[in-house]
């Protein structure tokens, strides 16, 4: 594991004037409404994230205007070159304000762009194309496939390859409305005891898992266990940050997962849905039981969260937000994570190929994402942004080190 280390560099951007781009022919207004799965208090946050591209004179090809109603649009030039970033090109990225301009009357979910983008352009000639957008319009399968439709789009398509699918209602509660799974995660009745996690003297640090690390944890179970590369990090992370907690040995604990649940419908969501199509499922333990068992114990409760999410639970999920008032996750002594593994960021291409990061500008203050990107000798990886305070940073990243340590002396 490698603690990525954020870069000291100071740059700044000449922006120009926002500008709403608007359709180039009128389009229907009307009022659609959102899915049950959509409206719910943990979706009602606006997503940073970015695409960096370097220059690439071979891959340019004709461009055509972008446009769609709402978006706000920006484009500025930095003083600086990507090269300057050095090995920083992963979260937290320096002075991200730069990168993405927000207006201060669009910072409100209601009446603002529900997409809003700023292009920058540097001195070597590549650029960022960072994007802030409303999650309770989409969750990242959508905003991918938005996004690569501008990439066809910028690269000449008139059309796009998969044409957007809203069919909201899908996901909405049934009538009556029924609760037929558990939802450990919405069970806010443990919250109000036990230590709860100061929200101040935050820091964002990114930790990049390569292969030597990922088979060092593989080499640490027993060969019996069947388990995927996400199933062994995530034990691992879960545990180390909860001995970095250094919570009572009796105090509960969770995972959640979020879960891309468009497969787990019969017949599968219309390919196209970009709505959000997520399951929070959670599993609970204590502090003792997680960090005192072997990893292997941790594995199986990550495996048992995934197994979770079928049509029924995710059918349970609304109407439970119809019954309870739409809450959120409960997020207190939990650890939530998203694979973006998978998620083809990196694929997303504006005419210069692929792009040589893709994915969230931060870890959010309670959300962890495993984004695939390249380490400084180019081997692909898992780079896993993180936000805490600052000593328990430290104590996770003393913890994390220890355990991959104790594997490699162990030859696991």
């Amino acid at each position: 594991m490698a603690l990525l280390q954020p870069t000291s560099l100071v740059f700044t951007v000449e922006r120009q004037e926002p500008e709403l781009i608007v359709p180039a022919k009128p389009t229907p207004h009307e009022c659609k409404l959102l899915s049950d799965t959509d409206d719910q208090a943990g979706h009602r946050f606006q997503i940073r994230g970015l695409h960096i591209y370097r220059n690439n004179a071979f891959a340019c090809r004709e461009r055509t205007p972008l446009g769609g109603e709402g978006v706000l649009f920006i484009e500025g030039d930095a003083d600086v070159t990507l090269e300057d970033f050095g090995d920083s090109l992963h979260p937290p990225f320096p002075c991200f304000k730069e990168l993405l301009y927000e207006l201060p009357a669009s910072i409100d979910l209601l009446n603002s762009p529900l997409l809003q983008i700023q292009v920058t352009r540097f001195k070597c000639g590549g650029f960022i194309f960072a994007h802030r957008f409303n999650h309770n319009m989409s969750d990242a399968v959508g905003l991918i496939q938005f996004m690569s439709t501008m990439g066809e789009m910028a690269r000449g398509a008139v059309a796009p390859s998969i044409p957007p699918v809203w069919e909201r209602h899908l996901l909405n509660a049934r009538d009556p409305p029924l609760i037929t799974c558990a939802h450990l995660e919405y069970d806010h009745d443990k919250a109000a005891t036990g230590t709860i996690m100061p929200t101040d003297n935050l820091v964002h640090r990114s930790f990049f898992f390569g292969p030597t690390q990922i088979s060092a944890l593989k080499r640490s179970i027993p060969d019996n266990l069947r388990c995927s590369t996400f199933d062994i990090l995530t034990a691992c992370i879960w545990r180390c940050r909860t001995k970095a907690l250094e919570l009572g040995p009796d105090e509960d604990v969770r995972f959640i997962c979020i879960v891309n649940a468009r497969s787990k419908f019969n017949p599968p969501l219309p390919l196209g849905y970009y709505g959000n199509a997520l399951g929070y499922p959670a599993v609970e333990t204590t502090a003792a039981k997680l960090c005192q068992n072997p990893l292997e114990y941790a594995i199986k409760l990550v495996k048992e969260a995934k197994g979770k999410v079928t049509e029924e639970y995710m059918k349970s999920t609304a109407d439970l937000m119809v019954i309870r008032g739409r809450p959120n996750v409960n997020t207190v002594r939990s650890l939530i994570l998203s694979d973006l593994s998978r998620a083809r960021f990196r694929e997303v291409d504006f005419g210069w190929g692929k792009a040589e990061f893709g994915g969230p500008a931060s870890g959010e203050e309670v959300i962890s994402f495993y984004i695939p990107s390249k380490n400084k000798e180019g081997k692909e990886g898992i780079t896993v942004p993180v936000c805490l305070p600052a000593p328990l940073m430290d104590s996770l990243v003393k913890e994390i080190n220890r355990k991959l340590k104790d594997d490699e002396a162990t030859g696991g």
